[in-house]
């Protein structure tokens, strides 16, 4: 067992960046260590994720608005900075991991400032802005995709693959088969925009859904996220239609839903592609199209070109085009089962135990960074 040493964790407050926080700190914890969560409002927030880990929020801002914009955030992320500083002279962290997005910014300045070892986490095929912006200082970085846009190749000795750790609930799924889809039996669908949910998968979902033959739609059993704004207007097409379906602002059990499908309708967003992978779910999939540097795009491409997923651009996302890719996998079952198994040779299981592997390494400097590859198939008050 490994000295105890204390981590500090920054990341942004949306799920992309949490929930893989989650996973390493939960991994940390039962290695004997402990962790420090700092982030936003909404991260330290964020529901069930950290519940009993000890949370601080630093202010930062957003690189935004023009000149002013940007020199406004410039100092509250000046501010942050010092905040973490004298966090960092209380905690005396062994090293700082940055996930990405603007909350995790200050929190890698002062670690740099103080010397203190860093590694940022990639969960995106497009390096993000921030984890952009501090690469070149960091003293390893962790990715979730073999090809990374963005990441130079000077870079290449301090990078290391070790994909995008998920949820354990979610990861014990490759241990359960597909779910056998008898001729003529239900066929289900979960419809999922990430945490906020996707409007332009509410509005053609239920109608392409209802454009399959006869014999096929009364086989449907949907479940759908949608966003609060538009449930009401989902449920009356879904009724409209025929067509079952349960529907929620938020799904609670996530790796049930999962579990229990056996076509995924979703974004592509990190979190979406990681949990598909490693449950093995074959899937839809609708990238947002105003993503940063359109990552999500880019997020989809190893999954769809190893036959797990079929990437339809929202441009071209209507109902026809849905009840036909719907109809070609509903159709063919062991096409279908193929196409899971596909799916989950793209997953990367062991992600969470390698970037721990690597953050546990990170402060021996004499010594060379190392982490074990994942094989292709595979409260305290804040500071404020």
């Amino acid at each position: 067992m490994t000295n105890s040493r204390c981590y500090v964790l920054a990341a942004g407050g949306t799920g992309g960046h949490m929930v893989p926080a989650a996973a390493l700190a939960a991994e940390l914890i039962a290695r004997g260590h402990h962790v420090a969560l700092v982030s936003d409002d909404r991260g330290v927030r964020f529901p069930g994720l950290f519940d009993n880990i000890e949370t601080h929020v630093l202010p930062a801002g957003r690189l935004a608005g023009g000149p002013i914009g940007y020199l406004k955030a410039m100092a509250k992320m000046m501010a942050g900075r010092s905040m973490a500083r004298r966090l960092y002279k209380e905690l005396r962290p062994a090293a700082v991991i940055g996930f990405g997005g603007y909350p995790a910014m200050p929190a890698l300045l002062a670690a740099f400032r103080a010397g203190i070892p860093t590694i940022v986490h990639e969960q995106n095929a497009v390096l993000g802005r921030v984890n952009r912006f501090v690469a070149g200082k960091v003293d390893a970085i962790a990715t979730s995709y073999e090809d990374v846009e963005r990441l130079k190749p000077g870079w290449a000795a301090k990078t290391h693959l070790v994909g995008n750790p998920v949820r354990e609930a979610v990861l014990a799924l490759r241990d359960r088969p597909y779910p056998i889809l008898e001729e003529d039996g239900i066929f289900r669908v979960l419809v999922t925009g990430g945490s906020q949910g996707a409007t332009v998968l509410s509005q053609v979902v239920p109608d392409g859904l209802a454009l399959l033959p006869v014999h096929f739609r009364r086989r449907l059993q949907v479940t759908h996220q949608a966003r609060i704004e538009d449930i009401d207007a989902v449920r009356a097409k879904y009724q409209a239609h025929g067509i079952p379906a349960d529907l929620s602002t938020y799904i609670a059990d996530m790796p049930e839903a999962l579990a229990w499908a056996h076509v995924v309708i979703a974004r592509a967003g990190a979190s979406t592609i990681s949990e598909l992978t490693a449950a093995g779910r074959p899937a839809i999939l609708v990238p947002l199209p105003s993503a940063t540097d359109d990552h999500q795009t880019a997020n989809a491409r190893e999954i769809t070109a190893a036959g797990g997923a079929r990437t339809i651009p929202q441009r071209a996302f209507t109902a026809p085009e849905l009840a036909k890719q719907i109809q070609k996998l509903g159709l063919d079952t062991q096409g279908l089962e193929n196409a899971a198994a596909r799916a989950r040779s793209c997953g990367r299981p062991h992600a969470v135990r390698d970037l721990a592997d690597l953050v546990e390494s990170i402060h021996a400097p004499t010594a060379p960074i190392h982490v074990r590859r994942a094989a292709m198939q595979g409260g305290r008050p804040a500071y404020a």
